[in-house]
Formats: C-alpha cells, structure tokens, sequence
C-alpha cells in the first residue's frame, strides 16, 4: 500500500539534556491544542515506551517512536508518513539532549537532530534555567548556530523564577534575535511521578485526564498558542511504501498486557496487523492464560519485579503458559525473560517461583542498570539474522541457567558483548528489547 504524498504544520520538543521539562510541555500543549479542536499527533525519537503513551492519551491516537539508529530509513519514513497522515500539526519529543546519540554515521546517531536533518522540521528548545539567566542564551546560540541543516525556531524557558528572573534572560535573547515562545513558571504540581525506569507508566494515573487538564491550562496561562502556531511553517510529506520492522512471531499472536508486560512497541503491533496476524491480549495479573487459539504468544517486557509475588501466584497464568510451550513459540523480553525463568527475586531478596520455560533465574535485590543500543545476532536456517534494539533493565542474572542463547549480543557500535539470553526448543527470551530488523 502507498501512502500518498502530503502536508503538515510540524516542530519538535527539544533540549539541551534530559530532566529538562520537555515531556512536561510537550503533553501541555497536545493537549492543549486538542482542545483548540486542532487535529495534533505526536511522536517520540529514540527507545522510549512511557512518553508515547502518554502522547496517545493526550492526543487520542498513536505515538509511534522514530529512531534513527535501529529503524531502516524506509521504515523511518513510513512512520513518520503515518504518523502525520490525516492530521494538521504534528509534534515529535525528543530524548535526551538534542544533539546526544551514539558516535556513527551522519543521519544514525539515534538523536533528535538526525530527525529534524532528515525530514527539515524545525526546533523549538526547552531551557531549564534553573540557576542561570542571560547564560541560557549562550547555550541557545550555540544550538541555534552549530549546524546549518537545522533550525531553532525559537525557547520556551523553564522553571522561571520570577518576573525579575524572566526579564534578565529576554534581555539576553533580544541581543540574539532568538525569540522567546513561552515562560514556565517553577510549579510543583507540573511533575508525575517517576520510578526507576522513568515515569510511572500512564496507565497507572488514576486522575491522569485531570493532570492532563490541569498542564494544558498551564501552558495556555503561559504560552501563547497562537504566536508559537504563527512560527510553524508547513512541511510537504513524500509518500512511501509501507513496510515491516519484524516479521510476525505467528498469524494469532497472545500477547500479555497490563501493569507488569506493557512494553512493547506500536510500530511492530502496526507492523504485524498489516501483515494479516491477529493480537489476542491477556493479563497475567489477572491470571489469565494465552489464548489455545493462538500459534504463538509474546511477553513483553514491564515492571514483573513490582509484582513478582502475585504473579508466582498466578496458577492458571503459569500453567497454561507452560502447556502452551509445550507446542506453540513463546517469546519473552526483558520483564517477560524475567517470567520465564526459574524464579525472580525481588527488592526485599525474597524469591518467587516463576514459569520455568528457561533455566535461569533473575534478581532485582541489587539494582544495577543496564542500558543502550544493541545489535542481536541470532542463529538462522539461512543465516544469522540481525535485529537492532537495545537494554534498559536494573535486574541482573543470579542464574544465568544451561540453555542454549537466544542471540549474540554488540553494542550499538559492534563491540562484541557475548551471548544472551536463552533458547529451548520453541521458547526464547532475552533482555533484549527488538526495535527492528537490520536493512
């Protein structure tokens, strides 16, 4: 299917570094924007499952991620095309610092700028000033002049103290001719609440369409749509040809979701439906067992260590599991490689039985972060087969168990890292997370 060429109001959410308030602002304005009747979508660069759903909430559609490093171009394109298909103005997050990825090729770095290059969208910078003034102009300077091939519309300053605080630095700005576009003021009540793999999923707000509420009357209070609308120019979107990141693990695939197994991405649930497969969803919390009319069943990666005891608990979940292995493909990553061992130990060092589909067992007693691009080499009937992706897990292996690994692991610049995970028969797992077959 070709998607037909098209045009859109688009920028980008940028900042210098991270913490920097851009998820904040960016969810004030979708929703705020929504409000004003404005057709809004939104994405997100780089490996993140917690912004995205937070932008489908704000803006009642999709937020596909966009990155630069592990998707093909042509797969870049189709979900930028898609993304922006059908809607007036669209919206990408970036992560990290603006300019932060990995040292690659030009156009493959995985951060925000590689974005804005490719597809000519223009930035709007978030400056946290905390501590700073007319110094937060210098840093907009150099971003707005270290490369040509993008541009800075113009700031939206944060965490402004004070009126006095707020004149010091647009006397700053004014001498740069980079506009201001809004000032936040400090406010508590802007935060939500973070754990250890970023912020509390959204699915967990009890009141998140209140909080939701409560930011875009933030914003409205303190940025001026209409002039910020005024600086977006209109962008003409190329068509292109719709492809896949993964091939399908089966045509009826049981995938878990609920608070524990919710990471996983939406390109490849796209991706899969496209390919003609049907998702079929269930809750192990619920105790609730892949379906036996599937062929297949995924376990995505989540917060299983947060509910390790009630999840060992889960009998119809861990039985029905197990008679589901006996025949049909199981996958598991990350949280769901966690399940699919021995046994997981928690926080308190207590361990809890698990589905035992793998012999290791993990352990989340002594948090150690693992994080990055990755490259998963895995053995093929035709060959070794390459999927792009990456780590973000603080549990680590008490057991690394007898099976056979499910991949050979580099990171994202090929510096080999050894084997992972684990393969018996028709299961794997893996910490791994796949973002996309190699091109």
């Amino acid at each position: 299917m070709n998607n037909q060429p098209h045009s859109i109001k688009a920028f980008m959410i940028a900042a210098p570094k991270s913490a920097s308030g851009k998820t904040t602002i960016t969810l004030g304005l979708l929703n705020a924007l929504r409000r004003k009747n404005i057709h809004v979508r939104a994405a997100k660069s780089g490996p993140d499952y917690i912004d995205p759903a937070f932008h489908a909430i704000a803006t009642q559609n999709t937020s596909f991620n966009l990155d630069s490093w592990a998707m093909p171009f042509p797969l870049l394109d189709h979900l930028f095309n898609a993304s922006t298909k059908s809607a007036e103005l669209f919206i990408i997050e970036s992560s990290m610092g603006f300019l932060d990825g990995i040292e690659n090729e030009e156009g493959k770095r995985g951060c925000g700028a590689d974005l804005a290059i490719r597809y000519k969208i223009p930035i709007i910078l978030v400056l946290d000033i905390t501590g700073q003034a007319q110094s937060a102009a210098a840093i907009a300077y150099g971003f707005a002049n270290i490369n040509p091939k993008f541009k800075i519309l113009g700031v939206i300053l944060n965490n402004v103290a004070s009126p006095r605080h707020y004149q010091n630095t647009k006397a700053a700005f004014d001498r740069i001719n980079i506009p201001i576009l809004g000032s936040v003021p400090r406010n508590s009540k802007l935060h939500l609440p973070t754990r250890h793999l970023g912020l509390i999923q959204a699915e967990e707000h009890e009141d998140l369409d209140n909080h939701l509420d409560f930011l875009a009357d933030f914003i409205e209070e303190n940025i001026d749509l209409n002039k910020l609308l005024s600086y977006i120019p209109q962008l003409s979107i190329p068509s292109d040809n719709s492809i896949i990141a993964l091939p399908p693990l089966g045509q009826r695939i049981a995938i878990a979701r609920d608070l524990a197994f919710s990471f996983i991405y939406p390109h490849i649930l796209d991706g899969w439906h496209r390919q003609g497969a049907s998702i079929h969803f269930f809750s192990p919390l619920q105790d609730e067992a892949p379906s036996e009319k599937c062929d297949s069943c995924w376990l995505p990666g989540g917060y299983p260590e947060l509910y390790a005891e009630k999840i060992a608990n889960a009998n119809q979940f861990l039985q029905g599991l197990q008679n589901f292995a006996q025949t049909k493909t199981v996958h598991g990553e990350c949280g769901g490689y966690m399940v699919m061992g021995k046994s997981l130990i928690d926080k308190n060092g207590q361990a809890h039985r698990m589905s035992g589909l793998l012999s290791h067992s993990c352990s989340y007693a002594k948090p150690k972060i693992h994080l990055g691009y990755r490259i998963a080499r895995l053995p093929n009937q035709n060959g070794d087969l390459t999927i792009y992706g990456h780590e973000f897990h603080y549990a680590t292996l008490s057991d690394p168990g007898s099976d056979q690994p499910y991949a050979l692991l580099s990171d994202g610049t090929d510096n080999y890292l050894g084997p992972e995970g684990g393969r018996r028969n028709k299961v794997t797992g893996c910490f791994f997370h796949s973002i996309a077959l190699k091109s």
